[in-house]
């Protein structure tokens, strides 16, 4: 079995909700606000990580953002490759994302084929006006032609590294790590 150690603190509590910050006037500033815009996150980290840029956008403009959660389980590309079923947490959307600008939220962008999976269940529950993509770290190595709107952190990795962000919602403790084989 492969061990793991870690090798570096990318983003400690501090620098994350900087990060974070930074993302958030960032969409406001492209979209010129959130008028028919909707943060989508991608379970499970994207989802808290897609609450706090809502909270972080209403702290500064003083406007409510909608925010959804996505469960892209069934439309991975890899299902037939699981030896174990999947658990299907489902989805949790209540606006329409028709006519909407979608920000998807996620916290690592690998391969781009999370992202490619999450596209395809946007695009099931309506028809948004366009869907842009924010990531709290991007460490590289695409297969797809997927490419962030807005990065927390870019990290250059090898394939044989691996990200591990921790969020107190999910971990307990708030940092973003890069790992290594021990």
């Amino acid at each position: 079995m492969n061990e793991w150690k870690e090798k570096n603190v990318l983003l400690d509590e501090p620098a994350m909700r900087r990060a974070l910050t930074r993302i958030a006037h960032e969409i406001l500033e492209r979209n010129r606000g959130v008028n028919d815009c909707i943060l989508i996150g991608i379970r499970t980290r994207g989802i808290y990580i897609a609450e706090r840029l809502a909270e972080r956008i209403y702290q500064i403009e003083g406007e409510r953002i909608a925010v959804g959660e996505l469960d892209i389980t069934l439309y991975r590309d890899d299902l037939s490759h699981k030896v174990e079923q999947p658990v299907v947490n489902g989805s949790h959307i209540t606006e329409d994302v028709t006519d909407k600008k979608v920000i998807l939220v996620d916290d690592v962008l690998y391969t781009g084929r999370t992202v490619r999976a999450a596209l395809d269940a946007i695009m099931d529950t309506g028809r948004p006006l366009m869907i842009q993509l924010a990531v709290l770290v991007d460490r590289g190595h695409r297969e797809l032609p997927i490419r962030p709107d807005y990065v927390g952190k870019n990290v250059p990795t090898s394939k044989e590294e691996m990200i591990v962000v921790e969020l107190s919602e999910v971990d307990g403790r708030e940092r973003v790590a890069i790992m290594e084989k021990a």
